[in-house]
């Protein structure tokens, strides 16, 4: 077949991409950053599928987001973008619609990531369409991303955060949710369908976490149960993040919706032969690899490094302006470098300075800050040989501090990416 997946560079899209090219089906995979680029934000009318669908004879839809962010919508992205696509599918005679949603949303609403998720599927519900829709619990494989990932994070603290107000969860592994698309894709399954995709289990937060450090042959660790104060903190400042185009999986959002936990009932998958797996089942499967102990171990140090860097840079900038603007000049000096060239020289620098702290922080320029940085990193090493060589012999090292601050960009570069 011709199948088009929307949302394809995701957890459950790259997974269900990697499964459909394996069995010989023809995949377009469609996502924001992929080869065929598609965002959802401008599907405005039935007219921007059109192009993309052409001799494809199923849709699976996989995109979501968790909350509105710039350049992202949760109402155009859950609700009207994909309601598009089901129109331009009914309009090209596409009958099998396989269509993402989220565990529970049938039940309580609590946010606009689960208010719109609700309004897709009504919408799609309403179509003259063989369609499938898959309600999955947190889903976690041996890729990982959002809440998968961050539970990777906090299982390699030597002390365990534990949020308040958390509900359970009915983890569901990957290579179920990958089964149950499979499932319904051959022609000869039914269509019109809610299915729940969740696992025979069900464990409070906290424990998943543990069992996923014992997966990673680490020693048990104590867990720090955080005050209600302590934890909105964090969800908020997850969302100041997220205005500079970056992804937290801490935000408000993830604050109204794990109260209810991710629960279901796994009759649904039980009764059409898709018997679900445990999260204890997968471990004892599915060894942790050394990469995977990298991965958890470096998931809250990423955020660390982009911090530190940002400030390292802007507060550099600050500096050189204003208490070390007598350094700097000094220095210049020292050089032979003298009046308006001198005070040029060291404004420039500092305003460098602050542009690449303000590009490492802002998620779209971010790889380009840390070219920047680098760069510029270099040509200081080599201006502070030729104008003040003495520098190399400083007690307080300025010029050797110069090399790992490099080597650090460069890790920073190498964990940019999220998926």
């Amino acid at each position: 077949m011709k199948i088009a997946v929307i949302g394809a560079t995701g957890l459950i899209g790259s997974a269900i991409v990697a499964h459909l090219s394996s069995r010989g089906h023809s995949v377009v995979a469609m996502s924001r950053s992929g080869a065929t680029r598609v965002d959802l934000s401008e599907a405005t009318s039935p007219d921007f599928w059109l192009p993309h669908l052409a001799g494809v004879e199923a849709v699976v839809n996989c995109a979501g987001v968790l909350q509105d962010s710039p350049g992202v919508s949760t109402s155009m992205v859950h609700h009207h973008g994909v309601a598009n696509l089901f129109a331009a599918c009914e309009q090209l005679g596409i009958r099998r619609v396989i269509h993402f949603s989220a565990i529970g949303v049938d039940r309580e609403t609590p946010s606009d990531f689960s208010r719109t998720k609700l309004s897709g599927d009504k919408d799609l519900m309403a179509r003259d369409l063989d369609w499938i829709i898959l309600r999955p619990s947190v889903v976690i494989g041996r890729a990982a991303y959002g809440a998968s990932a961050l539970m990777r994070g906090l299982a390699a603290l030597p002390i365990i955060p534990a949020m308040p107000n958390t509900g359970q969860l009915q983890i569901v592994l990957l290579e179920d949710v990958v089964r149950a698309v499979a499932y319904f894709l051959d022609s000869a399954a039914p269509g019109r369908q809610v299915i729940e995709l969740v696992g025979p289990l069900r464990y409070p937060f906290g424990e998943v976490v543990a069992l996923i450090r014992r997966w990673c042959r680490w020693p048990p660790a104590r867990q720090l149960r955080l005050p209600q104060f302590a934890s909105s903190i964090m969800y908020r400042l997850g969302d100041m993040v997220s205005y500079l185009g970056w992804r937290p999986p801490v935000r408000s959002t993830a604050e109204r919706e794990i109260v209810r936990g991710a629960v279901g009932n796994p009759d649904d998958m039980l009764r059409l032969g898709l018997h679900p797996k445990s999260l204890t089942e997968f471990f004892a499967g599915e060894p942790a690899s050394v990469q995977e102990r990298w991965f958890a171990g470096m998931y809250l140090v990423k955020p660390a490094i982009f911090v530190v860097l940002s400030l390292f840079w802007i507060a550099t900038a600050f500096v050189s302006l204003g208490p070390g603007w007598g350094y700097g000049m000094g220095l210049m000096g020292e050089g032979g470098v003298e009046g308006t060239a001198a005070a040029l020289t060291v404004t420039g620098g500092a305003l460098a300075d602050l542009v690449i702290g303000l590009a490492i922080a802002y998620r779209p320029t971010s790889r380009y800050g840390l070219y920047a940085a680098i760069a510029i990193s270099f040509a200081y090493a080599i201006i502070g040989t030729v104008l003040v060589p003495r520098l190399w012999a400083d007690p307080l090292g300025p010029m050797l501090k110069i090399w790992p601050i490099i080597v650090l960009h460069l890790a920073a570069l190498a964990v940019l990416e999220d998926r």
